[in-house]
């Protein structure tokens, strides 16, 4: 069974994984915006997988008999100095949100529940691919430096990403 303080933590999760889905969209806004649609689809691919993440802490905490506390979202930053930044941002944003889900499997084992501990080993496992791959983009930008080209070959790079792809 859940309890009390396990539930108000993983309502908080639920909350920031529906953030997160925002921030993305916005930052896939920033991109149409730019000129940029290969990032832009990337981004719209990552908000809709942050969604179902949130949507993942929202069924879960449902089927464990607790109640959902849905709060309001903050307003994302819509504007970034550059298409790196952007991406550079996104990943202090996975960092936060890596530090966010250890602390609710730390929270988990303290309260010795067992069923939310092994809910939450996907998300951990997630959450090291999210930052990879955020990690090895920044890096690519790092390569392409300010070169127009190699911004555009990159913005067609992550224009493959399809649907479900970084599951």
């Amino acid at each position: 069974m859940i309890s009390e303080k396990m539930e108000a933590a993983l309502n908080e999760q639920l909350n920031k994984e529906f953030f997160s889905s925002y921030l993305y969209l916005s930052m896939a806004a920033y991109f149409e915006n730019k000129g940029l649609p290969g990032m832009a689809n990337w981004m719209k691919l990552q908000a809709e997988e942050e969604h179902q993440h949130g949507t993942k802490f929202y069924e879960f905490i449902i089927k464990g008999g607790r109640r959902i506390k849905l709060t309001s979202i903050e307003e994302p930053k819509f504007e970034w100095t550059s298409a790196k930044n952007a991406f550079e941002e996104s990943l202090a944003h996975e960092q936060f949100i890596t530090k966010s889900i250890n602390e609710l499997t730390d929270l988990a084992i303290q309260e010795k529940d067992h069923a939310t501990k092994t809910f939450l080993q996907w998300f951990v496992d997630e959450q090291l691919e999210e930052e990879a791959t955020v990690q090895q983009i920044v890096e690519s930008f790092k390569l392409v430096s300010d070169h127009p080209a190699g911004l555009f070959m990159l913005d067609r790079e992550l224009g493959q990403r399809m649907q479900g792809a970084a599951e």
